[in-house]
């Protein structure tokens, strides 16, 4: 693989500025801390930071056992771009092989509640794994994601898991976050050009259309308009989220 041109960071933009701020106080004021990516594009983006910066994060990502095969080479072009480890997380395999002879492969079509607890196997419960012992958690949440999301805070106190949970993209656009991308040639998921706007597994994932928010291709046959998995709302554990 070509090394790629190198474009240095436009440290004169204001919403850059506020994320490497951010970056900067995660690395220093909350080890150990880590980034979690499913290899979107705003993780992508904060990989690249995170790289330039030389900034002590850790990144992981949780494979569900369902992901897109777009989303695998992604991971390996990131891996083989930067000079990072990935932490991978998944199910525990007992929980999944009971799932499915009790529910059924594709048993999350059936109801929110089936859907809820897939995600729970598959998601949540590794993600606790995953951030046991952290202090600090990044995650590429932006308000301009959908309205759920428009009052989130860059940093707070997730009291489900006892660390303090920050959103270094949080004010971005979706045109800042891909300018980004496309200036400093980043590896990106290729589901985006085929219309996708927000990926997770490949059965829950479809391309969203114009008008549509960019979490309407996430669980699409539900009617319900909070589309989470769990992961920052805690359906199994009283919590609320974040």
């Amino acid at each position: 693989m070509n090394s790629p041109t190198i474009t240095p960071i436009d440290f004169s933009s204001a919403h850059i500025q506020q994320t490497i701020k951010l970056l900067k106080a995660a690395a220093s004021d909350h080890q150990p801390t880590a980034l979690a990516t499913a290899f979107g594009a705003e993780s992508v983006v904060l990989i690249h930071l995170i790289a330039e910066l030389k900034l002590n994060i850790s990144t992981f990502s949780l494979d569900t056992g369902r992901l897109p095969e777009q989303t695998y080479q992604v991971a390996a072009e990131i891996q083989q771009r930067y000079p990072i480890t990935i932490d991978w997380y998944f199910p525990e395999a007992a929980s999944i092989e009971q799932l499915n002879r009790e529910r059924g492969p594709n048993s999350f079509r059936d109801s929110v509640e089936n859907r809820q607890h897939c995600c729970s196997l598959r998601k949540v419960l590794p993600l606790q794994r995953a951030l046991a012992g952290k202090r600090g958690w990044l995650s590429g949440q932006r308000h301009a994601h959908s309205a759920e999301r428009a009052n989130l805070l860059a940093t707070s106190w997730d009291p489900n898991r006892q660390l303090t949970k920050i959103l270094p993209l949080l004010t971005w656009t979706d045109d800042q976050v891909w300018e980004f991308i496309h200036t400093h040639n980043i590896p990106y998921n290729s589901l985006y050009d085929q219309g996708y706007s927000s990926i997770g597994c490949a059965p829950c994932s479809r391309a969203t259309t114009a008008g549509e928010d960019s979490r309407a291709g996430r669980w699409w046959w539900e009617q319900q308009t909070n589309k989470e998995c769990g992961i920052h709302a805690d359906y199994f554990s009283g919590g609320s989220g974040i």
